[in-house]
């Protein structure tokens, strides 16, 4: 018993080692952090360990980018309705949707009330000028979006990444030094193109009908189906024979009625069904259904017979499936994953002309990037392990020291291997930087108990070893203060430098360092 009390710290090291050693090889599944990616059944892993390496080591696709609108700040419009005041603005902008205008009130994301405007070629004098036109008083317009469109971003952009079945891909805001906001996309192992054609555009799904009235002309009766109306979104078809590929969907039982409505009014169902030309001749068509996305018709098709004839009689509302058509299977992919995650409430300004930047890393460049992280890490710890045993000239002093603080390292890497963070080089700098502190902090001990030459009381060891710790606790929470604002604030690459250099900072203080004391007590002094 005795020699566990006066062990203890260091068989806790041996512990959490143990665990990080298990959490870094354990076959997938076993662990926390190695959940199945996006889209598979089965968690799979690259390499013997269960790390998961950023999109810097692994080769992808990055996407820096703000999103498209301005905003009007302290905008004066009492107890009346949201919806009234944005159909009001909406009103003095021209060609501007009402779904792209959005009044908030003031709250915990948004201090203020506001008007949001989030279509393309909208200028702050161009908002503020409808402000006034619409009797609106209001402070500053200024570029961007509000927090809460932001974050509604992230999320849909998450969601599309995750029904894209783009393992390892993240989305989040990052913020300058300047206070402009940003949205970051990461997507390992995927290329540019790809990646852009899922996010670059806002995915807004609805469906018109296309029909001609009494008198002759043709008109769009709009939105009889948007992407809250469907219940149920299933699987992206092939399609066979007379079937294009499709999206098969449910409608929700408050919207069916008023569809199967809708169709009879405009005659899409009638008996017989109906024939849709709209592509090549939308002036001689029978009515159509036109299935959008942005606006723009992916699908034009008529109603089948049986379909139709389900319709007339009601019977349709009973079981309101329903496929939406596209042109390709790519296209019915697409369509399927913007349905499911929604559309963005404002669009990334990557296009030609904008403020967004994007870049591809190949594979090959991530595997030489992995190699480099590697070399820089052995000779960071050999320069180390050269400095200390000229320092001391004693293995039993050096080499503890040595080892302890590598085992830093291992714990931080297998708090990342079970949480499943992604290894990035600002990661790997932020292990050189804990090896670097350890180690001056490890010196910092053994200078302390050693000043003196040898000691053989344990009495003398403890009181010296308290005393260098005072000043590992100061220099530690030094560190910690100073690096907070990096890890909680959204800087981008500095925030997994701060993260895992705090994380090694408290290892150390609470793990190795009180271990390598026990260690040397056992090595230096008599009554052990």
């Amino acid at each position: 018993m005795g020699f566990l009390r006066d062990n203890w710290r260091v068989i806790l090291l041996v512990v959490v080692l143990l665990g990080s050693t298990f959490a870094l090889f354990a076959p997938p599944g076993l662990t926390s952090g190695s959940s199945p990616p996006a889209g598979g059944d089965n968690a799979t892993r690259d390499g013997p360990t269960n790390l998961q390496f950023g999109l810097e080591l692994s080769g992808g696709t990055r996407i820096r980018a703000p999103l498209v609108g301005v905003t009007a700040e302290e905008v004066e419009f009492g107890n009346e309705s949201l919806a009234s005041v944005e159909d009001n603005v909406t009103a003095e902008l021209d060609g501007v949707p009402v779904t792209d205008v959005t009044a908030q009130r003031a709250g915990p994301d948004q201090p203020t009330n506001a008007v949001e405007v989030t279509a393309e070629n909208v200028s702050t004098q161009q908002l503020a000028n409808a402000l006034d036109a619409a009797g609106y008083q209001h402070g500053d317009v200024r570029e961007g979006v509000t927090e809460t469109t932001r974050r509604q971003t992230v999320a849909v952009l998450e969601s599309k990444i995750n029904e894209a079945g783009l393992s390892g891909g993240t989305v989040q805001q990052v913020t300058t030094s300047t206070g402009e906001h940003f949205i970051l996309i990461e997507v390992p192992g995927q290329d540019r193109s790809d990646v852009l054609d899922l996010v670059d555009s806002r995915g807004s799904v609805r469906i018109d009908i296309y029909y001609q009235t009494e008198n002759g002309t043709y008109q769009t009766r709009e939105a009889v189906l948007e992407q809250g109306d469907f219940r149920r979104i299933g699987a992206a078809e092939q399609g066979e024979g007379q079937f294009p590929p499709n999206v098969p969907v449910v409608v929700g039982e408050d919207k069916a009625e008023e569809f199967r409505q809708d169709v009879v009014e405009t005659g899409v169902a009638q008996p017989g069904g109906t024939t849709c030309r709209y592509e090549d001749s939308p002036n001689n068509t029978d009515p159509c259904l036109l299935t959008k996305v942005d606006g723009e018709v992916v699908y034009a098709a008529g109603m089948s017979p049986s379909l139709a004839s389900s319709m007339l009689s009601g019977e349709w509302t009973q079981d309101p499936q329903f496929i939406l058509a596209t042109q390709n299977f790519s296209e019915a992919q697409t369509l399927a994953i913007n349905l499911r995650a929604g559309a963005l409430p404002a669009q990334l300004d990557i296009g030609e002309g904008g403020e967004g930047t994007s870049s591809f890393i190949s594979p090959s460049q991530g595997e030489d990037f992995k190699r480099d992280s590697l070399i820089t890490g052995l000779i960071a710890v050999l320069a180390v392990s050269a400095v200390v045993f000229v320092r001391y000239g004693e293995a039993k002093v050096a080499l503890p020291m040595i080892v302890t603080a590598l085992s830093e390292v291992v714990i931080l890497l297998g708090f990342a291997a079970a949480i499943g963070y992604p290894i990035d080089l600002s990661v790997i700098a932020g292990f050189i930087a804990v090896i670097g502190t350890g180690v001056d902090d490890l010196i910092i001990i053994a200078d302390e108990v050693m000043q003196e030459g040898e000691i053989r009381s344990r009495k003398i060891f403890q009181s010296r070893f308290k005393k260098a710790f005072w000043v590992i606790g100061a220099a530690a929470a030094t560190t910690i203060i100073a690096m907070s604002p990096l890890a909680v604030l959204s800087l981008g690459d500095l925030q997994g430098f701060a993260i895992f250099t705090i994380l090694g900072v408290i290892a150390g203080v609470l793990l190795t360092r009180p271990a390598y004391g026990d260690i040397l007590r056992a090595l230096l002094t008599d009554d052990r």
